[in-house]
């Protein structure tokens, strides 16, 4: 018996590799797709150091390389797997929706980079019994000889091909050859917002498989509304005396199949009783193995059933709410090629920051990273290896979703995604692909994927009446659109059996939140929405990581490409740049938020300090797994702290207990109790004591210096200036020299801030979709004149007014500047004044000094330790905090506005963290940004080392800042958090 499907027949004659890259089919030679196996057979890894050629075109690449005698000897040596643009091979070179060549399919440019690659490999006898060839990655599009023996093309890069090499390896030396062409027919489906990055970039591997031995497995782990774990086992082909067992359920059977279409066979249907389901929150996995006379193949099984019921997902009878990500797969020294400790470290951080999804944008990804996400516990949406989003442009005309010439390329990519990770419980979806508009051939693929596991559900954003899919899924959708769509509310579609379809769907954001910069704005808002509404399950934000290509400066220092950086003539900038975490894994403030907002246990701390609410908002396990601590801290740190004893709440329940008396007794002024829950136990992915979520209660106030003015301090003429009290003025332009000893230039009205990505982006729920950044540019934001009108000094107060105006423009902003001051201290009070026309946003309303580059040390009272904005910060805690000027600044890749500490009411600024001289501003409630370059310096820098100390420590005092929002892909800030236009007075105290 042959395990083996026959070999597809290639075409006869000689080949053509021109012709062959504008085939838009799905490759050749290779064999039906199955599950990714541990076999317990032999297998060899053929990863390593193979012999390269890079040519820049088809036309130009070598002849005769794939024969057995060839001299490759001047060739260089490239590592397998690779991405060729990360070792000196071409460029890497990034567009979001574009194409990168023209739109002129199934055709792709002459100049079409090369990549040749040999390999020369002896194998023992284990493998000349039947062995497979399996390349797990290689992009975009590949053909393979073996010995000289043409096997076949690849079509598909981010999905596995395997071919038969029975009868053609040997033993003694094998010589594997790989043409890799960086584009194809198949690049028009892959058009998925990353590099394009070309090469074998994942695994090569020969795998032995002889005959009689199992080709491929499908193993139907259910579990009933009694709790009873069911068994059923595809294998093919249908071999006699297999052994199916459990151990850890005492399960033991000789596997006897009933013939399926297609060569397999399907068992009979065990009940194993009772089991423990598998869920994201508790990943519990069996062992199954599969022993015939030549293997033993062990399987990892969760047991759990997905329903669609009442407008919601259910896993096990009970719905979902997905925290989730958008995930591509990145390194930034090595491209698409990944290792299994980043691999880990990607998903242990998810999961220590509450994330409970991912969505694998816009391709299956690297094999090994669903085994962890059984083992560690995610729900995983399978994302097929397709996206035409390019197409778009030209209202989707020869879209590849509805020309019946593409049709078998998509069905043969569905195939393998499916095929491949049929055996995952976290695979609780699989998705069509990402931003293909709409058309036949997508429903064909549905149709296809349920029939084949009708046990998981289909998903597809990009067809909004959902006629093929189970569930309702969009992208970037206003809050107040979502709150229609939870109330079921939404507007209906013309087909009314397929509006009724629809309501019944549950809805998830599969993006939103775009993480680009700094925000993304309105997290909470959104979950807000989510929790309200049970039809809402949660969403995907875009995205996990940014794509950051590491470079150096010629003096050595490190900074992150995108876009535009590598010399292409086509790309898309720094929109590659859209994480939650940095590309090395250093988390963005975005993170921290995010975990705050979707944190599992809602914490809630009565007024008088008396009471703790708890609401468990995980979907399955009780709080047993969880401690909780207290600390009451004040100016000069920790107070009293202690452990709590809180009954377990159940999945969904509420609960509340008394605090014991010795926090009470802690109440008071300038105070802040925290309670936390943290890990009670180590778990394979955070240690005992990591915080899963916490509240608060209390005040960091720092009590306003009342100035005690009696009769006044007089204003001196001195050296050209004006002394009032511990300061002295410029009667050129009224603003600060000096207060006491301390060289101070300011304050200087500013309503400008270095645009964010969100601030650049376009704001869709807009009327004519405006860029925040642009309105406020074309206002003239950014070259803010002042003209001192007067000075004068009376009865102890020193005014100061002052007009500030843009060039060309009539409008204007008065500022009436307010000095009091005892002799020692300083007040001083700001009223702002805009005359009409300014529009209908300011980005700030802020106060500019300019201090002494020493001043480069910090403390506050209020948000922090991190940044804060109206609709950003849910992370940051209240207290009290220290920093340096470095440590107050987020390196965004592309330098823009950061770092605001909000909530102040007190900030000193010091030139050593003890000791030294120190200025401090007491006030109600303020934000402050502190850095050592300017804002004019900020706005102008395209990377991180573009920012130059000057010397000068540049202070910014925030009466009122506007929102971050996410606008970058989504609705710009709320309206609650905008900052219109107007009057407002601001009061500060120096001392």
């Amino acid at each position: 018996m042959n395990p083996l499907p026959s070999r597809a027949n290639l075409a006869a004659g000689p080949y053509d590799p021109m012709m062959e890259l504008t085939n838009p089919g799905p490759g050749t030679g290779s064999l039906p797709p199955r599950a990714h196996l541990e076999t317990g057979l032999p297998t060899r890894s053929l990863n390593g150091d193979w012999r390269f050629h890079y040519s820049e075109s088809v036309a130009s690449a070598p002849t005769g390389m794939e024969k057995e005698v060839f001299n490759d000897g001047a060739w260089d040596t490239l590592p397998v797997p690779s991405s060729w643009n990360f070792h000196g091979y071409g460029a890497p070179s990034y567009t979001n929706v574009q194409f990168p060549f023209p739109l002129d399919p199934p055709f792709v440019p002459d100049a079409n980079p090369v990549g040749d690659h040999r390999l020369t490999f002896d194998v023992g006898t284990e493998f000349l019994h039947g062995a497979v060839l399996r390349f797990d990655g290689l992009d975009n599009a590949g053909t393979i000889w073996l010995n000289g023996h043409l096997l076949g093309t690849t079509r598909g890069s981010k999905l596995v091909h395997e071919f038969d090499v029975t009868g053609i390896l040997r033993a003694g030396a094998n010589v594997l050859v790989v043409r890799v062409a960086q584009f194809s027919a198949s690049s028009y489906l892959e058009d998925q917002d990353a590099w394009w990055l070309p090469g074998i970039f994942r695994d090569v591997t020969l795998l032995a498989q002889p005959q009689a031995s199992i080709w491929d497995v499908f193993v139907h782990a259910g579990y009933t509304v009694d709790g009873v774990g069911t068994l059923r086992v595809e294998i093919s082909p249908p071999l006699p005396d297999v052994v199916a067992s459990i151990a850890g359920l005492g399960f033991s059977e000789v596997l006897e199949f009933s013939q399926q279409q297609g060569g397999s066979g399907i068992s009979k249907s065990f009940e194993l009783g009772p089991v423990e389901p598998w869920s994201a929150e508790s990943p519990t996995l069996y062992e199954l193995t599969l022993a015939t006379p030549l293997q033993t193949m062990p399987l990892k099984v969760g047991f759990r059933s997905i329903t669609v019921h009442d407008a919601q997902l259910k896993l096990n009878g009970a719905p979902l709410l997905f925290r989730g990500v958008n995930r591509h797969e990145h390194n930034p020294d090595r491209g698409r090629v990944l290792s299994r400790e980043q691999m880990v470290n990607e998903l242990c951080l998810m999961k220590a920051h509450n994330i409970n999804a991912i969505r694998t944008a816009h391709y299956p990804p690297h094999p090994m990273l669903l085994e962890l996400a059984d083992e560690l516990g995610f729900y995983i949406i399978d994302e097929c290896d397709y996206e035409t989003h390019g197409f778009e442009d030209g209202d989707w005309a020869g879209n590849p979703s509805a020309e019946p010439r593409y049709l078998e390329a998509l069905l043969d990519r569905m195939r393998r995604t499916v095929e491949r990770d049929k055996n995952h419980p976290s695979v609780i979806m699989f998705s069509l692909g990402n931003e293909a508009g709409t058309g036949p051939n997508l429903q064909a693929m549905a149709q296809w994927t349920k029939a084949r596991d009708p046990e998981r559900l289909v998903h597809y954003e990009g067809d909004w009446a959902c006629p093929y899919v189970d569930v309702y899924s969009r992208m970037y959708v206003s809050p107040a659109e979502v709150e229609l769509i939870g109330r079921q509310k939404e507007a209906p579609l013309p087909d009314q059996d397929q509006d009724r379809h629809r309501r019944n769907l549950p809805f998830i954001l599969c993006e939103y939140a775009h993480a680009m910069g700094n925000g993304p704005g309105g997290l909470q808002e959104y979950q807000d929405l989510f929790d309200r509404y049970p039809r809402l399950q949660g969403g995907f934000v875009w995205e996990w990581m940014e794509h950051g290509i590491r470079q150096h400066t010629p003096d050595g220092e490190a900074y992150f490409a995108y876009g535009g950086d590598f010399g292409e003539s086509v790309h898309d900038g720094n929109f590659v740049i859209d994480g939650l975490v940095s590309a090395d894994l250093e988390p963005r403030p975005g993170l921290l938020d995010y975990k705050k907002v979707v944190e599992p246990l809602a914490l809630g701390i009565s007024t008088d300090w008396r009471e703790v609410s708890i609401r468990n908002k995980y979907d399955f396990v009780d709080t047993s797994h969880l401690n909780y601590t207290w600390v009451v801290a004040g100016p000069k740190g920790m107070m009293s702290a202690g452990t709590l004893n809180i009954p377990v709440t159940a999945a969904g329940a509420s609960t509340t207990a008394e605090l014991p008396p010795e926090i009470t007794a802690e109440l008071a002024p300038e105070r802040v109790l925290t309670i936390s829950a943290t890990l009670a136990a180590d778990e394979p992915w955070a240690p005992a004591g990591h915080e899963i979520a916490w509240a608060q209660q209390g005040l960091p106030l720092v009590p306003i210096v009342e100035l005690q003015i009696q009769g006044g301090a007089e204003a001196v003429a001195q050296d050209g200036n004006l002394r009032f009290g511990p300061a002295t003025f410029s009667v050129a332009t009224g603003e600060l020299c000096a207060f006491k000893s301390v060289p101070v230039n300011g304050p200087r009205l500013t309503l400008w801030r270095s645009p964010t990505d969100n601030d650049k982006g376009k704001d869709h729920s807009q009327p004519g979709s405006p860029r925040a950044a642009d309105i406020w540019q074309s206002a003239g934001l950014p070259l803010l004149q002042g003209r001192l009108r007067s000075m004068t000094h009376d009865s102890g107060t020193l005014a100061v007014r002052v007009r500030y105006g843009v060039p060309v423009a009539r409008h204007h902003v008065d500022v009436d500047y307010v000095w009091r001051t005892n002799g020692t201290l300083l007040e001083l009070t700001a009223h702002v004044e805009p005359s009409a026309g300014w529009g209908v946003s300011w980005p700030r309303v802020g106060f500019d000094f300019e201090f002494p580059g020493e001043f480069s040390c910090v403390s506050w009272a209020g948000f922090g330790p991190g940044q804060k904005y109206p609709d950003t910060g849910m992370a940051a805690q209240r207290g009290w905090f220290s920093a340096s000027i470095a440590e107050l600044a987020v390196p965004y890749v592309r330098p823009q506005e950061n770092g605001a500490r909000a909530g102040v009411t007190w900030l000193e600024l010091a030139t050593a963290q003890t000791g030294g001289e120190s200025i401090s501003f007491h006030g109600e409630d303020f934000s402050f940004t502190l850095r050592p370059y300017s804002q004019q310096v900020l706005t102008a820098a395209r990377h991180t080392p573009d920012l130059v100390a000057d010397g000068i420590s540049h202070l910014t005092l925030d009466a009122a800042v506007h929102g971050i929002g996410t606008a970058s892909c989504g609705p710009g800030a709320l309206p609650q958090y905008q900052l219109a236009p107007g009057s407002g007075t601001f009061t500060v105290v120096l001392s």
